[in-house]
């Protein structure tokens, strides 16, 4: 049996685990046929590639970092001149791989590949652009790699469409389909013809990234939507973005609908309460995903999880402004910071009681009070130390690789700060 069948059924047992959006243990860089006419290279994020009569189309393309690596791989499995490329959105890890085909098709004379994508994806590229500098701090932050640099140019799209296209292309047709889901330039892409269906990051085998806490909205209803309508066509094969395959028709439609559940479910709670008119705080804490689906190998809160997802709700429907009338227009946080260590006697007793709630497994109070100890007291080396010890336990004690990124970002700011 092909490895990537076999991780696959591992992952469908809940056998394999995934680590953010990579699985652990999965084969990488290699073009494993699924059919003979689709074969998927499987990285940290995937490229699938479809054999027409006509050369290649490929459903992404994966990152510049590993555009040779992926460029071999496909190479290895075939020959055919790569004739259309889909973008199925705009982030980095999937639209940066097309340099070694552009690189091949101008040495024998061809033309490039066509990019085909949403008409949003060009204004992401834009938008990317100009938010450059934001973005290398926070993607850095959240995937721990010190000195990134966010790219400033792109592949842009040949083609776009604004709701449905349809590609026709060596007797196979590719159905291209907007949704908002995790962006607002999303693509999922059907061939019926092979009965396979290419959701993008619109199912990536974790909960679903609908909730990050450092980047734009995102749309949990529409997504929901989107799921639904995927799980009507009848799809055989899903060939995720990030993670493997599923094999079947009944795993195709139990995957796709019960993380549209998993969505409605935390929409239904979250709305349920705003309408109440509970604050964001008492909602956050309160709010939980159905316990028949928390068990389910494909929904694990290891990259996004359901606190922040609930978050991202908030901000569709109501704004900012989190129902705290002191957080309207507030003090600035060191101003209040010295006022409460004032009161409590130092900033060197929040840092003591910050321990204690640590050693009492209140990580959540734990990392409040050592974060007053450090904004009132900011060069103090050994609050730094104590800042520094807290927020590493507060990562250990963390599954998701979004929460995990940010609080090992704030452990290695002060651990540098008492060197």
């Amino acid at each position: 049996m092909d490895t990537l069948r076999d991780f696959a059924e591992q992952m469908w047992q809940g056998r394999g685990v995934m680590r953010g959006l990579m699985p652990e243990g999965a084969p990488t860089a290699r073009a494993f046929a699924l059919t003979g006419q689709i074969a998927v290279v499987p990285d940290f994020a995937n490229i699938t590639a479809f054999a027409t009569d006509d050369g290649l189309v490929l459903v992404d393309t994966g990152l510049e970092l590993t555009a040779q690596s992926m460029y071999d791989a496909i190479r290895a499995w075939s020959d055919q001149p790569v004739r259309y490329a889909v973008f199925t959105h705009g982030h980095v890890d999937h639209v940066f791989g097309l340099g070694p085909f552009d690189a091949e098709a101008e040495a024998a004379g061809r033309p490039k590949p066509v990019v085909v994508a949403h008409e949003a994806v060009a204004d992401r590229f834009d938008r990317y652009a100009t938010t450059a500098g934001y973005n290398a701090v926070i993607n850095s932050r959240q995937f721990g790699v010190d000195d990134l640099a966010w790219p400033t140019t792109y592949r842009r799209p040949d083609r776009v469409y604004r709701d449905h296209f349809v590609l026709e292309h060596g007797g196979l047709t590719f159905e291209l389909h907007h949704a908002l889901g995790e962006t607002d330039d999303h693509t999922w892409v059907h061939v019926p013809e092979l009965g396979a269906l290419c959701p993008g990051d619109l199912f990536v085998w974790v909960s679903p990234n609908a909730g990050n806490p450092q980047k734009v909205q995102r749309y949990p209803a529409e997504w929901a939507q989107a799921l639904r309508t995927m799980a009507e066509v009848g799809a055989e094969l899903l060939l995720p973005s990030h993670g493997p395959p599923i094999f079947g028709a009944d795993r195709v439609r139990e995957a796709l609908t019960c993380t549209a559940e998993y969505l409605e479910a935390l929409i239904e709670q979250t709305l349920g309460l705003m309408n109440a008119g509970r604050r964001l705080d008492e909602i956050i804490h309160t709010v939980r995903p159905p316990d028949h689906l928390t068990s389910k190998p494909y929904l694990q809160p290891v990259y996004d999880e359901p606190e922040f997802i609930v978050r991202t709700i908030w901000r569709r429907y109501g704004g900012w402004y989190d129902g705290n009338p002191a957080h309207l227009k507030p003090a600035p946080e060191e101003q209040l910071a010295k006022v409460i260590a004032q009161l409590a006697g130092g900033a060197e007793r929040l840092a003591t009681r910050a321990h204690a709630a640590a050693d009492d497994g209140d990580l959540r109070l734990a990392t409040d009070l050592v974060e007053l100890a450090w904004q009132a007291a900011p060069d103090d080396v050994a609050i730094h130390k104590s800042r520094a010890e807290i927020y590493e336990a507060r990562t250990e004690g963390e599954r998701s690789l979004m929460a995990q990124g940010i609080y090992r970002w704030a452990a290695r700011e002060s651990r540098r700060a008492t060197e």
